[in-house]
């Protein structure tokens, strides 16, 4: 079923911050937010980083694709100043420097593999081999994997298997239920656009957790969860509080 907090800050931030950087982090953070989702992918040189998009241009100005610059290059590109002047040189973070982050803070991670094409194995494989190095036994919730590449949470799995996973779904697949055994996952996650009620039902009658992205109105927040919806992210961090689900 579902062993984590119910409402998470999409991105870090969600519309508040510049999305996947340590600004949207403290914005979360600062909003009372101690749980969130932000997306991961690998640099040319195999490491980690928080990223939404291959290609430059939307949250990094300038032309090219993650996967084939360095992270150390990537560090220095201006992730910030698209979202407003006050991020101007805000950083793309390595996943290491989110974590050490989130750790330091008390924050809950749910851990979107976000591979660049092709790369579905290695990025989960590397991102699973980076998390088993960066929690231990002793941490008492460790962050929880999701991803829309099957193959790329299978190499997570084999890499880090102490680190449960969710299927996600813009639509649920006829198959869902065959996916989430054979990854052994704990979840569901979808799209709240595409979710219906005995679908709903469906999923947790068949004992997974149920995640769904992106509810921006207390409203609709209600009504998901009144479905049987464990949990969900928001961009409105300002809208929807951290305790909206409480009880």
């Amino acid at each position: 079923m579902w062993f984590y907090p119910k409402v998470l800050a999409h991105r870090g931030g969600g519309t508040l911050a510049p999305e996947n950087t340590l600004a949207a982090l403290r914005c979360g953070l600062r909003h009372g937010y101690r749980a969130v989702e932000f997306d991961v992918m690998l640099s040319k040189d195999s490491i980690p980083v928080l990223m939404h998009d291959s290609d430059f241009g939307r949250t990094v100005r300038g032309r090219g694709r993650v996967a084939d610059t360095r992270a150390a290059d990537l560090a220095r590109l201006d992730a910030g100043s698209w979202f407003g002047a006050g991020f101007t040189g805000e950083p793309v973070p390595t996943y290491e420097q989110a974590v050490n982050f989130c750790k330091a803070n008390g924050i809950w991670m749910n851990v979107e593999i976000k591979p660049s094409p092709g790369a579905e194995a290695e990025t989960g494989r590397v991102v699973g081999e980076f998390t088993r190095r960066l929690f231990d036994a002793g941490d008492a919730l460790p962050p929880l994997f999701s991803s829309f590449s099957f193959d790329a949470l299978v190499a997570a799995k084999a890499a880090a298997p102490g680190i449960r996973r969710g299927f996600l779904a813009d639509v649920i697949p006829p198959d869902w239920l065959d996916r989430l055994q054979a990854l052994d996952a704990v979840a569901l996650h979808t799209n709240q656009k595409h979710l219906l009620p005995e679908r709903a039902r469906a999923v947790k009658d068949a004992g997974y957790g149920l995640f769904c992205y992106t509810v921006n109105t207390p409203e609709l927040a209600r009504e998901i969860l009144g479905w049987g919806v464990d949990a969900f992210c928001t961009d409105r961090i300002d809208l929807i509080g951290p305790d909206f689900a409480a009880g």
